[in-house]
């Protein structure tokens, strides 16, 4: 008898609906849920995926790294596992990075070390509540993954990230909201409705421009203003002569609703 999968992704209506379930674990990442979201962002690329939504099952969003798993192992094997988990998560952050189709995260109860850096990757994070984070690994003797001390000190600041990052204070979703961790936030029983509402509303966008304002985004955080100007007038070039773009103004001049129906490229 198989075991059943860390992650799975489904594509429905152009949202690419990706689950961790280990709801039991609150959704810990153990080498297998790493590889699991590597394969699925892997999948979004390959399909006709407009939005990407993604969740966890159960209580919690996820708790971060799997301390059981990590505990078993101690010196060199220690150290080689981590490299495993860190290059199979990684690998997903960058692939969430580079594709067009925005990323939503529908989070939920504990969200805790790399959970939080999953949430922070999202470009729009939806969160319930009763939702709360904390970073916790330095009151592991950890430093950090996922990406956290990058994305956090964009999203609230270099010194309210350090401080998240060295006391381990945990803050609620209003909070978060408040920092600009969380885009926003719902009652915990709306939360699957409202985050779908959220990434079904961007399949109606027009994907290769998305994908181009979210990278010019963060290209603006770490670069100069100059080379960054040029790439802006190469994107908007680029964008204006896509299918997407001929469709957006001619729905604008004829005063209609765009039809962005148009497949977009995947890398």
């Amino acid at each position: 008898m198989s075991a059943l999968p860390a992650v799975t992704v489904e594509v429905l209506d152009g949202v690419a609906d990706i689950v961790m379930c280990r709801g039991a674990r609150g959704n810990a990442i153990d080498l297998d849920l790493a590889r699991g979201l590597r394969d699925a962002a892997r999948a979004c690329l390959e399909e006709n995926v407009r939005a990407v939504l993604l969740r966890g099952e159960g209580r919690s969003f996820c708790v971060g790294g799997d301390l059981r798993e990590f505990s078993a192992l101690r010196g060199a094997a220690l150290k080689d596992h981590l490299m495993e988990v860190t290059d199979a998560l990684h690998g997903a952050l960058r692939i969430f990075a580079r594709m067009d189709a925005p990323l939503v995260a529908q989070v939920q109860g504990a969200v805790a070390g790399a959970g939080v850096g999953l949430a922070a990757a999202a470009d729009l994070t939806v969160a319930a509540d009763d939702a709360t984070f904390v970073l916790a690994y330095t009151g592991i003797g950890y430093s950090p993954d996922a990406g956290v001390t990058w994305s956090l000190p964009r999203l609230v600041g270099p010194k309210r990230a350090l401080e998240l990052l060295l006391t381990n204070r945990r803050i609620s979703a209003r909070e978060a909201a408040d920092m600009g961790l969380v885009t926003s936030v719902v009652a915990a029983e709306r939360l699957p409705e409202e985050a779908r509402r959220v990434a079904t509303a961007l399949t109606l966008g027009a994907t290769r421009a998305l994908g181009a304002t979210r990278r010019l985004v963060s290209a603006a955080l770490s670069g100069d203003l100059d080379p960054h100007l040029d790439r802006e007038a190469r994107s908007l070039a680029e964008t204006a002569a896509s299918p997407e773009g001929v469709e957006g103004v001619a729905a604008f001049l004829g005063k209609r609703p765009p039809r962005f129906s148009f497949p977009h490229p995947t890398e």
